[in-house]
């Protein structure tokens, strides 16, 4: 099975790595797993203000700051996988990440927000079950 693991560098991120990691039928060695970090774009007034290869540079860096410790886990656990990261919304980018990818589940950390939250705002993690056409495993 194909998966990608939406990765933000959060907590919940990291308890979407461990459920992947204690579970050898989701994730085992004839798996592939694609982590996706994705960053919200920098203002175009900033982006001006200061070029586009510090802007470069800084998203590059920020993505190491999230995907090496992810990287190190995959390694210990010995689950085959490639990173990558993009910059945009992160629904729209997931979703066309799982697409590109032909992945056949997405799976990512939900922050658990109450029902007045959910209602207030949206997040994430519900337009991409909302919009998906694949399965979606969220790990709270």
């Amino acid at each position: 099975m194909k998966m990608l693991l939406a990765a933000d560098g959060s907590k919940y991120t990291k308890k979407a790595l461990a459920f992947l990691g204690t579970h050898e039928r989701l994730a085992g060695p004839d798996d592939e797993l694609v982590v996706l970090h994705v960053q919200a774009p920098v203002p175009p007034r900033v982006k001006t203000m200061l070029g586009t290869g510090i802007v470069n540079d800084y998203h590059r860096d920020e993505s190491q700051q999230v995907l090496e410790p992810i990287e190190r886990f995959l390694k210990r656990h010995s689950i085959p996988f490639r990173t990558t990261w993009v910059v945009g919304s992160p629904s729209q980018e997931i979703l066309r990440a799982a697409k590109k990818e032909k992945a056949h589940m997405i799976v990512m950390g939900t922050h658990g927000h109450g029902l007045i939250s959910r209602a207030l705002m949206g997040s994430v993690a519900q337009r991409v079950v909302a919009d998906a056409d694949i399965p979606v495993l969220l790990v709270k």
